[in-house]
């Protein structure tokens, strides 16, 4: 029988540091795609809530003890580090952990190395604490969380990584070099 090995999306990719901003990834966690049936809306949010979290809003999260539930689009959203508990016959679920990579960028100038790849306003005023996006990183699809004043937790396919972290790298070293002027 064949012996399986897990290999981190990012394996042997970061983490990275230019000019005060890293680039980590994020350890390996369930994510579960919840879309509550018609009607069960309230009885979803009501299992969230017995898990300490609760459904987000349109551009939100709720975290809760090493547990978030992101807001991934119309009557969706994903469950990071926590089992469904209670969702089962009141919401759609699909086990997304092995699609995506999840990756943490922070430091003073993380927002401003986003801001060269990501097409949204994501100063403070606009994208503050605790907001979420679906978006493009350069050419790629990416959800976007703002976790931190200077931190992002960003999800990218995990057949993007290697391009992810590529295009993130070359954004914080152009931003180091222009500083360094």
């Amino acid at each position: 029988m064949p012996s399986l090995i897990e290999i981190f999306p990012c394996d042997g990719l970061l983490p990275v540091s230019e000019g005060g901003v890293t680039l980590s990834e994020l350890a390996q966690e369930r994510i579960t795609s919840v879309a509550p049936f018609a009607g069960k809306e309230v009885a979803v949010g009501k299992a969230l809530k017995a898990l300490g979290l609760g459904w987000p809003g349109p551009g939100k999260a709720v975290a809760g003890e090493g547990r978030l539930c992101l807001w991934t689009g119309r009557d969706q959203a994903f469950l990071i580090g926590a089992e469904p508990e209670g969702l089962a016959g009141i919401a759609a679920l699909t086990d997304q952990s092995d699609a995506w990579a999840r990756m943490r960028l922070e430091g003073e100038g993380a927002a401003a190395v986003l801001t060269r790849l990501v097409p949204l306003d994501l100063g403070a005023a606009a994208f503050p604490v605790g907001h979420a996006a679906r978006s493009g990183l350069g050419h790629m699809a990416m959800i976007l969380h703002r976790s931190g004043a200077q931190s992002f937790e960003i999800m990218v396919f995990r057949s993007m990584a290697a391009s992810a972290v590529h295009e993130l790298h070359q954004a914080m070293t152009a931003l180091a070099a222009r500083a360094a002027l």
